[in-house]
């Protein structure tokens, strides 16, 4: 058995398995053997697809981080009025989190104690810094609350987005409700889970008209 196993799996599903082991163990108390186990294969046999665990880790988190930057190349996070370009964003990054939520999972829970954990802190933190710019962009061009100090929005914003990891399942028992099926990816539950938050976020930042 453990050789069939090791006969069909690759980067991509190894990673998977280290993504879960790392959010229920917590990647300081992960080792090998951990991975291991929870593979079904040989340590030997994951020594033959990387280095070691920080591999994945950085492989992990780097997935992540590529998906979020990205939306920052899209043509309507670069095009427009900054409200626009900003609630796009804050939209996309919902739909990311919800698509990759074990590995944007793990991402929120480095905490700087390895070489990957600091260059995944750093950049998130420049992540963060260029919505925060966009932010600043639509109060300039006095599309957003005046009153709001651009920081402390950031910050909430940001909380409240990484908060949908806590409870949103792609089974459909988190942001749609509580029922199963089709609603939990990809259709009504997601969409509503997207649609809450762009409510929340620009219902109190918007300016009143």
């Amino acid at each position: 058995m453990t050789t069939a196993k090791r006969d069909t799996y690759t980067p991509e599903t190894l990673l998977s398995v280290a993504v879960q082991v790392f959010i229920e163990r917590g990647y300081d108390g992960t080792s090998m053997e951990h991975l291991s186990r929870a593979a079904g294969i040989s340590k030997s046999s994951i020594y033959h697809h990387v280095a070691g665990k920080e591999e994945l880790l950085r492989r992990a988190v780097s997935r992540a981080l590529d998906e979020l930057f990205g939306i920052l190349d899209e043509e309507h996070a670069r095009v427009g009025l900054a409200a626009e370009r900003l609630e796009y964003v804050v939209r996309r990054m919902v739909e990311v989190l919800m698509a990759e939520l074990p590995y944007v999972t793990l991402l929120l829970r480095v905490r700087g104690n390895t070489d990957t954990e600091r260059w995944a802190l750093e950049r998130r933190r420049e992540f963060d810094h260029r919505v925060a710019d966009l932010l600043r962009a639509a109060a300039a061009e006095g599309d957003v609350r005046a009153d709001v100090e651009v920081r402390l929005a950031t910050r909430l914003v940001f909380g409240m987005i990484n908060s949908i990891v806590e409870w949103y399942r792609p089974d459909g028992s988190g942001g749609s409700g509580g029922s199963g099926g089709p609603e939990g990816r990809g259709g009504a539950g997601e969409r509503e889970v997207v649609d809450a938050v762009a409510r929340l976020v620009f219902g109190g930042l918007r300016k009143a008209s």
